[in-house]
């Protein structure tokens, strides 16, 4: 589904802050697997994520989606198969459009449409159905801005609109740090829902390693541009915050705590 390969990035290339943020990284995703991204700050997580969809062109190094060659696509043209929700609520949606135009541009994602015609009696009919799923009473809400919801109510909506269309992959950059816990919790279960219900091939970057072991297939966690563990299956059953925090500091052969390898 998802092939990287020998991916080089390097921001300010031959200046005094030039930082070389992907290096040689490798990795292959298979269809439906639900990936979970761990790393320290400038690991180069979310740099990954922005190569696979379109927002980064990598130096070098190949990126195939679906056996198709998408390294140099533009992220416009891998929208119809890539969908993404970000960390901070404000950025994946418009608060000044209601909340009926935002899931409308979603609809329409990787297609040219005019707004309002897009907003018809089957689009709305369809809107409301699949808002009611959220059990937040937003079905009932259509023509409120966008922005009067709260982070959470933004964020549900902002899975929600990566389903209305058939794309297959979902990226999660962190999005549920910007959070309180028990909103956090409620993003994270309508993820997995949603990720199970629409087979989505998703990968999450989050900060905690408690939510990387408790969500997804499959845990990654990269270090300096390259993926340094990679554990599935029955291995990623037993394994614990201490047992990756041991694993990283024996992969790397650098001492490490769990604060450091949080942050960003």
């Amino acid at each position: 589904m998802i092939k990287a390969e020998q991916l080089q990035l390097t921001f300010n290339q031959g200046t005094p802050i030039e930082n070389h943020v992907l290096r040689g990284l490798n990795l292959n995703i298979s269809e439906g697997e639900f990936v979970t991204i761990i790393g320290s700050n400038g690991a180069g997580k979310s740099s990954l994520l922005n190569a696979i969809s379109g927002d980064l062109l990598t130096d070098s190094g190949r990126i195939t989606i679906n056996d198709k060659n998408v390294t140099r696509w533009p992220a416009w043209k891998r929208a119809g198969m890539v969908a993404r929700v970000f960390q901070d609520p404000m950025v994946g949606t418009c608060e000044n459009l209601t909340i009926e135009e935002n899931l409308a541009i979603a609809y329409n994602r990787g297609h040219k449409f005019t707004l309002f015609p897009a907003l018809n009696r089957k689009a709305r009919s369809i809107f409301k159905e699949k808002l009611a799923t959220l059990n937040l009473g937003l079905e009932n809400r259509l023509t409120d801005m966008m922005g009067l919801l709260s982070g959470g109510q933004r964020q549900a909506v902002s899975l929600l609109m990566s389903t209305l269309q058939p794309s297959k992959i979902l990226l999660l950059d962190e999005h549920t740090a910007a959070l309180d816990p028990k909103t956090a919790q409620f993003v994270l279960d309508l993820t997995d829902q949603i990720v199970s219900q629409n087979k989505l091939t998703t990968m999450m970057v989050t900060h905690s390693m408690k939510q990387a072991l408790e969500y997804g297939t499959r845990t990654v966690m990269l270090h300096q541009g390259q993926v340094v563990l990679d554990v599935s299956g029955e291995e990623r059953a037993k394994l614990t915050v201490t047992d990756l925090l041991a694993m990283f500091e024996q992969t790397r052969g650098e001492k490490v705590t769990d604060d450091a390898l949080l942050l960003g």
